[in-house]
Formats: structure tokens, sequence, C-alpha cells
């Protein structure tokens, strides 16, 4: 175990945004499938690309990254257009990395800001302070410093019990306050929480969380500089958490199927999916019975589960059993 770890504290808020998280993403389990299309994904990932760029200045909209994807003539500078590709380049290499090995961080900032630093995928060298409405802001730990620093927090991420949803917030802001590279540091640290976000559900490979940053940008760099003002991460994991929530809101909000009838709630599916679990064997008039329904409405409820391949029936409805299809 290593014997860094960074300054934050478990809040009440944390605990219940954590929670609300965990429950959004057992319901969105309805749509995974949608969600994994080839067309979603590239949409939403345009949106990641786009957002975590527009937060850094650069001006391509959706429209603009989506023709450098397709190969297409686009106007913008020599810089904004490098930057669409590195970021292209990093994020389709996210399913890949391995959030613990400090080498694929540096492969990241490398593919990100190959085509715009000759020291991409190196630490700086250099003092950096990071600027804000009043001058500078945060004055960055010096460059000799830099790779002790960024080995303990790996070290850390590598050995730390906490849930991952909250040491994805803390590593991102505790790399934000190392700011190891010369420039690139904002959009390193939002892909790697993505990459830790992946590593705990797939789903997050999906999703676009930086767009919904980019939507609350003045609130992510209070959020920033609130952390530092105390010297520990907390109030930007309460943030991030939030900002997770709000991008799952609005995932579900666009992706539930509208055809879902009103009367086959999402939470009694979660229900009968979490019995037959715990009872394979358990009846259909067992079901309807513990949950308080007709034998006609669960009949109705499992054939939706079936249809969402949620759920198989193994063998006779007498001696067979239910078998419950792995969840995101």
């Amino acid at each position: 175990m290593s014997s860094y770890k960074p300054p934050y504290t478990i809040t009440n808020k944390i605990l219940k945004t954590v929670s609300n998280i965990v429950e959004l993403i057992s319901e969105l389990n309805h749509v995974k499938k949608e969600l994994a299309t080839p067309k979603l994904r590239k949409k939403n990932r345009i949106k990641s690309i786009t957002g975590t760029l527009q937060i850094e200045g650069n001006s391509f909209t959706e429209e603009k990254v989506t023709n450098v994807i397709n190969g297409k003539t686009v106007l913008g500078t020599v810089r904004e257009i490098e930057e669409v590709k590195g970021a292209i380049e990093a994020y389709d290499y996210l399913e890949k990395y391995d959030y613990k090995k400090e080498k694929d961080l540096l492969l990241a900032h490398k593919f990100l800001m190959q085509n715009i630093l000759n020291n991409a995928g190196s630490y700086r060298h250099s003092n950096v302070g990071v600027g804000g409405k009043d001058g500078v802001t945060h004055v960055a730990p010096p460059p000799n410093m830099v790779p002790q620093l960024m080995g303990d927090l790996f070290e850390w991420l590598k050995d730390t019990d906490d849930h991952l949803l909250v040491a994805s917030c803390v590593f991102h802001y505790e790399f934000e306050f190392i700011h190891p590279f010369s420039d690139g540091n904002g959009r390193v640290g939002r892909l790697w929480q993505s990459v830790i976000l992946n590593q705990y559900k797939s789903i997050f490979g999906a999703i676009p969380i930086e767009s919904v940053v980019r939507e609350n940008q003045e609130a992510y760099y209070k959020a920033l500089e609130d952390a530092g003002s105390i010297g520990e991460s907390t109030p930007f994991v309460e943030f991030m958490l939030e900002i997770i929530l709000k991008t799952l809101t609005k995932v579900k909000k666009e992706n539930v199927p509208k055809n879902v009838p009103k009367n086959v709630p999402l939470k009694r599916l979660d229900k009968i999916v979490n019995m037959m679990k715990k009872d394979k064997s358990i009846t259909a008039l067992e079901l309807a019975d513990k949950l308080g329904v007709t034998d006609k409405t669960i009949k109705r409820d499992i054939a939706k589960l079936k249809d969402e391949k949620r759920v198989v029936r193994v063998g006779s409805l007498k001696s067979g059993h239910w078998e419950v299809i792995d969840e995101i």
C-alpha cells in the first residue's frame, strides 16, 4: 500500500451523490444496447472531444469535429485542427488505456499534443502557473518534483479502497494541482477521469461527461479554485460527482425508449432482476405476490426484460430457471 494519500473528506453530499449515480447507472441498463451502437458512441465521443477542447479555447463545433473525423476539409487555425486530430486519436484509445499505468497517461498526452509540443508525452522541465480572472491562481510544484508527485499519485490510485467514482475525481484534481505538462493538462485530466470511470462501468466510455463540464465551465474552474484554497480536493470531488450525475440524467432523458409502457416502472423491473439473481427458480406467481401486482402484470414485465435481453429462461417453465445477463 502507498503511504501517500491525497487530502480529501468523504462528506454526506459525496455519499448521497455516489448513491444516486449508482442507482441511475442501474436504470440505464435498459438502454445499454442503444448507447453501445457505433452511431451513438461516435456522436457522444464527438461531444466529449468538442467539449474538452472548447474549455481550452478551441472554437471548433461538433459539426467541424465531425468533418475532421470524416476526413473533410475544414476552416480553422493549424493549432485548432491539430488539437482536434490529437483529441480524436487520444479518445479512440480510451478503452485500451490501463488507468493504473503512468506510462499510459504519458501516451495519452503524446496523442493529444504530438503535433503541438516538441516534448509531447514527457513531463515539463520548467515552472508553470495557472491563470484565472485575477491573474495567476495557482503556482504548480517545481518541475524536479513532478516525477515523484505523479509516481505517488499513481501508487495511491492503484492501492486506494475508495469507490472509483470518488477516486476518479480526486485523481483529476490532484493531477491539475501538479500540472505535470507544459501544456494540455486540462485535456489529460478530464480524459483520465473518463478512463478511470470506464474501468468502473463501461457505460462511461460512451457518455460525454466533458460536454457537460463545458456547459458548467465557470463552476468547474471555481471548484478547482475552492479546492486549492482549502488545501484538499473535497469541493472539486463534490462538483465532479454532480457533473457525472447530470450527464447520466441527460443520457437517460435522451435515450430511454419512449415506448416503455407506463405500467412497467423501471424500478420494478430492477426489483424483478434482483429477485431472480437471489432465487433463480422463483416463479411468476411468487414475483407477483412479493411485488403486490397481478400475474398478468408480472408476465408482461418478464416479457419486457426478455426483449431487453436482461434475463433468459433456461429450461421449461416447470423445472427451468432464470439467468440474469451481466449488467453494465
